[in-house]
C-alpha cells in the first residue's frame, strides 16, 4: 500500500492561519509530528508521499529544506514533494531548489493561495513542472477557512490545466470533495489525471456515493490511497474505507470488495512516473 497524501509541516509553518481559521472548526492545535512519530504511523504502508503547504496570501509556508530533512530522518520510504505557490515571483527558482533536493512533486493549494489554476500566466510553471518530471498534487474542494476562495477549488479547473498540458501528471486530492462527480468525469477524460481518496470516509454518505460513481464511470484504477496524516493515520484510513465498503443501502448499488482492495493493494508509482 502506498500512501500518497501525508503531511510533515509543523504548526509554525501555518503562520496565523490554523489558529485563526481552522482551530475553531477542528477544536485543537495543529499536531507537530516528529520523524519517529511519522514512522510509527506509517508502519502499514510500503511508501508514502510527504509534503507541507504553501499559500503566500495566507502566510502559510513549508520550506523545501525542511521536507528534504524530514524525509532523510524517517525510516519510512518517502517520496518528498515541495509546496509551491505560483503567485510567488521566484516560484521557478523555488522549484529548481526543490528539484536539486530530490523532491519529486509539488503540492498546490489554490483555495488558500488565491490563484486560479486556469490562468494562462501559470503556463510556464506547468511547463517547467513537466520538464522536470514533477507530479502536481492539488488540494481541491472544501476549506474551513473564511479566507479561502472556493471558486478556484472546483476540480473542473484541473481539466483546463490538463487540456493545455496533457502530459503533465496531476493528482486531485480528497476526490475534490464535495465535488466528487466533477473529479470523476475529469479523471475519465484526462489520461494523466488521478485522484486520492483521502478523507472520503469522514463524510460517509458522500464517500460511499463517490466510490460507487467511480465504479460506474470506470475510473477505479485512477484512484489512489491517501490518509491525510496527521488528520488520520493509515490505519484509520483503512478502517474508514472498509466501513464504506460495508455499507449496503437497500435498493442501491454497493462498493465492490475489489474496489477497496485495489485502493489498498495498488502501487501507483509507475503510473505516476515516480520510480
Amino acid at each position: 500500500m502506498i500512501d500518497v497524501h501525508t503531511h510533515c509541516l509543523l504548526s509554525g509553518h501555518w503562520g496565523c492561519e490554523w489558529d485563526e481559521h481552522w482551530r475553531p472548526v477542528y477544536g485543537k492545535a495543529y499536531p507537530d509530528v516528529t520523524p519517529e512519530e511519522y514512522d510509527r504511523a506509517m508502519k502499514p504502508v510500503r511508501a508514502a508521499f510527504v509534503f507541507g503547504l504553501r499559500a503566500t496570501a495566507a502566510g502559510v509556508a513549508t520550506p523545501n529544506d525542511f521536507v528534504e530533512r524530514f524525509c532523510a530522518e524517517t525510516k519510512t520510504e518517502t517520496v518528498g514533494f515541495m509546496s509551491l505557490d505560483p503567485t510567488d515571483p521566484d516560484v521557478l527558482e523555488q522549484m529548481a531548489d526543490g528539484v536539486s533536493r530530490g523532491l519529486r512533486g509539488i503540492k498546490l493549494y489554490p483555495v488558500l493561495a488565491l490563484f486560479d489554476p486556469r490562468d494562462e500566466r501559470y503556463d510556464s510553471f506547468y511547463v517547467a513542472a513537466r520538464e522536470n518530471g514533477l507530479v502536481l498534487l492539488w488540494h481541491m474542494g472544501a476549506t474551513p477557512s473564511p479566507a479561502g476562495d472556493l471558486s478556484v477549488s472546483n476540480p473542473l479547473v484541473v481539466d483546463e490545466v490538463a487540456r493545455r498540458h496533457p502530459d503533465l501528471v496531476q493528482i486531485i486530492a480528497h476526490l475534490g470533495h464535495p465535488w466528487q462527480r466533477e473529479t470523476i468525469v475529469t479523471l475519465r477524460k484526462n489520461r494523466h489525471v488521478f485522484s486520492d481518496v483521502s478523507a472520503s470516509w469522514a463524510r460517509p454518505f458522500d464517500g460511499f456515493a463517490a466510490l460507487v460513481r467511480a465504479q460506474e464511470w470506470g475510473v477505479v484504477d485512477k484512484l489512489l490511497f491517501g490518509s491525510d496524516f496527521p488528520m488520520w493515520t493509515p490505519e484509520e484510513a483503512i478502517s474508514g474505507l472498509r466501513s464504506l465498503g460495508a455499507m449496503r443501502p437497500a435498493g442501491m448499488p454497493h462498493i465492490r470488495p475489489e474496489t477497496i482492495e485495489c485502493l489498498l493493494d495498488s502501487d501507483p508509482r509507475d503510473a505516476l512516473g515516480l520510480r
